[in-house]
């Protein structure tokens, strides 16, 4: 490879590393929050209660929100009540955002190293 086309792909890789540390730097501004977390997601359930005389027998299902989180390999079930249903959906959102920053962090490092070695194997000399 010519020195001149060395120093265009250098300058490209540089730039593309500068861009995923600005990328980074955006990611982890979600990290630095102090909003608490809350695992989970909240949803609204629709269930049959299992009595034969119930509404529920004839498709008039029992609504309720809860919040549902995996915990040892198992789904877990919180029932919310009406007054912590914005809190705990504020606080479940805010973990959701969390998790997908933490997944680009991470996407981002590898990216990073693809770029850092490519950068070394065109800068590196002979002895």
């Amino acid at each position: 490879m010519q020195k001149k086309d060395q120093l265009q792909d250098l300058s490209r890789l540089r730039l593309a590393l500068r861009r995923l540390l600005t990328d980074l730097q955006r990611s982890l501004q979600v990290v630095f929050g102090r909003t608490p977390l809350v695992k989970g997601n909240v949803y609204e359930m629709a269930r049959k209660c299992g009595k034969p005389s119930c509404a529920c027998t004839q498709g008039k299902l029992h609504r309720s929100m809860v919040l549902s989180w995996s915990e040892l390999g198992k789904t877990r079930l919180l029932s919310i009540p009406p007054d912590r249903l914005a809190e705990l959906r504020e606080k479940s959102q805010e973990y959701l955002r969390f998790r997908r920053a933490r997944a680009r962090v991470s996407e981002i490092c590898r990216e990073m190293l693809v770029l850092l070695d490519r950068i070394e194997k065109l800068r590196r000399e002979a002895p």
